[in-house]
């Protein structure tokens, strides 16, 4: 069906499809095509990003996926009342592993010279009315179910864990005021390039696929500290020496200010780990998929020590001159 679809809409005659990641991909001369669901994004949302993928490639960044238009000119088709967009890697290019933190660094760099205004996909500045908006509807859920026996174990374990990660999120949403209050950003600071969640497949698994559909436009310590934390829970007795490599890479190239290591700081400290869990947990009707999530969320307070560790002691393991920088430090938690 792919293939036939890219030759009726695209006029492109491809070669047999696989699978690539999450999606339906196939090649022509060495080009890489992928069929990607583009959800309910408004035709301006993929206008920005569209936008956002040219100024990358014409500034150096040969991985990028752009957006391939029909035959009369448009970003994406409808089909069976969905939306898709056809992307074409034009450099399918092994992925290596090695060096991250410096790639991660030039491809914020480049982000930063857009000049033309980002909208549709702006995150700047929302961190703190999200971040509300989140534990607010959490904490009604847990009000509800104060007066009612717990079902489950799943059910026990939130009624009795909330109120402390409640304080962990409390704690990070007054860090990041505090930050925006007393902190001067720096030309580092600029919005850039970002992603929704990075992670170690964020780029790709076997070819680097730098994927329009990944990205929000943010400040640049939002994938620092996404890929931290991915990092930490990845392997929480031996994450420090990776992790210490890549901000050592990353800051090789562009050198973080105290403000941005603020807000890195105050991302790691929102408990997002727990607050998706529990969301996950109850929004899915699979029985499979909720004894998944009862297992994450009793790992997760098992882990609650350690990740208080992991907090106290961020910025020394992560060589922050903090008493230069003049970085506050979160007293009650234990290094």
């Amino acid at each position: 069906m792919f293939t036939k679809l890219l030759k009726e809409q695209f006029g492109i005659e491809a070669e047999g499809t696989m699978r690539i990641g999450k999606y339906d991909a196939c090649r022509k001369q060495g080009q890489l095509y992928l069929f990607v669901p583009a959800g309910n994004a408004p035709e301006e949302e993929l206008e920005e990003l569209d936008k956002i993928a040219d100024h990358l490639v014409k500034n150096g960044d040969r991985n990028i996926s752009t957006f391939v238009k029909t035959k009369e000119g448009k970003r994406y088709i409808d089909m069976d009342d969905r939306r898709f967009c056809i992307l074409v890697n034009h450099h399918a290019q092994n992925r290596r592993l090695n060096k991250f933190g410096r790639k991660l660094s030039k491809f914020h760099y480049r982000g930063r010279t857009i000049s033309f205004p980002v909208k549709k996909i702006s995150r700047i500045g929302q961190w703190k009315q999200l971040w509300e908006q989140r534990l607010d509807q959490m904490e009604k859920v847990w009000n509800e179910m104060l007066f009612q026996k717990p079902d489950n174990d799943f059910e026990r374990m939130f009624l009795e864990s909330f109120p402390y990660y409640m304080g962990l999120a409390e704690n990070s949403i007054q860090y990041l005021v505090d930050t925006e209050l007393d902190d001067e950003p720096g030309l580092i600071d600029s919005g850039t390039v970002c992603h929704v969640r990075l992670s170690s497949t964020t780029w790709g698994d076997s070819y680097y696929m730098k994927n329009p559909f990944d990205w929000v436009f943010d400040h640049a310590s939002r994938d620092l500290a996404e890929w931290t934390r991915e990092r930490y829970f990845h392997n929480i007795r031996t994450y420090q020496p990776e992790l210490r490599q890549f901000l050592s890479e990353y800051q090789s190239i562009a050198p973080l200010s105290s403000f941005s290591w603020r807000l890195l700081y105050a991302r790691l400290l929102f408990p997002l780990h727990y607050f998706e869990t529990i969301e996950d947990y109850y929004m899915t009707n699979s029985e499979q998929q909720k004894l998944q999530m009862q297992e994450r969320l009793q790992k997760y307070l098992w882990q609650s020590d350690d990740h208080e560790r992991f907090l106290g002691s961020f910025y020394e393991f992560a060589e922050v001159p903090v008493k230069r920088l003049r970085i506050p430090l979160v007293d009650w938690i234990k290094s």
